[in-house]
């Protein structure tokens, strides 16, 4: 059996977008007051206007490091953990009533049309939830594990 090479690959904002686009697991990194990182996995989407948008509650701590600290990074994750990418931004906390409209981009975007809008809409103001977006500043390569090149020969 061929052994499978690592790769970093460098890619194109518009190349990164649609890597983004199908991949919908990430652990989120914010900073604790101290300076610590915190580490969140997180459901992931794309908005229209290619911002990495994340659902969630304004009490949790990825949403309250966010309001003090606003840079994030992210390790966006295909489904079996290869390849990935890590992106870095600035994030903002969305919340209700500004969060409706985006969360129900958020979810259009992942999971497709929903059977009742209205009842969404609803679902989301009596849970309180609040929307993370996040502007992407920079990216790494995408990586692909395994071995190091220095095996590609046997």
């Amino acid at each position: 059996m061929a052994r499978q090479i690592a790769t970093n690959t460098r890619v194109t904002r518009p190349e990164l977008i649609e890597f983004l686009r199908s991949r919908h697991r990430a652990v989120l990194s914010t900073r604790r007051r101290d300076g610590a990182p915190q580490m969140s996995p997180v459901t992931c989407g794309l908005d229209d206007s290619g911002r990495l948008v994340i659902s969630t509650y304004p009490e949790r701590a990825k949403a309250v490091n966010i309001r003090r600290d606003p840079a994030v990074s992210l390790c966006v994750v295909s489904d079996d953990w290869d390849p990935w990418v890590q992106v870095d931004g600035v994030a903002e906390v969305l919340d209700l009533p500004a969060s409706l409209e985006p969360l129900v981009e958020y979810y259009r975007n992942i999971a497709g049309e929903h059977p009742d809008w209205d009842e969404f809409r609803r679902a989301m103001a009596a849970q309180g939830k609040s929307l993370i977006r996040v502007t992407i500043e920079s990216w790494g390569p995408v990586a692909q594990g395994g071995f190091p090149a220095r095996f590609a020969d046997g």
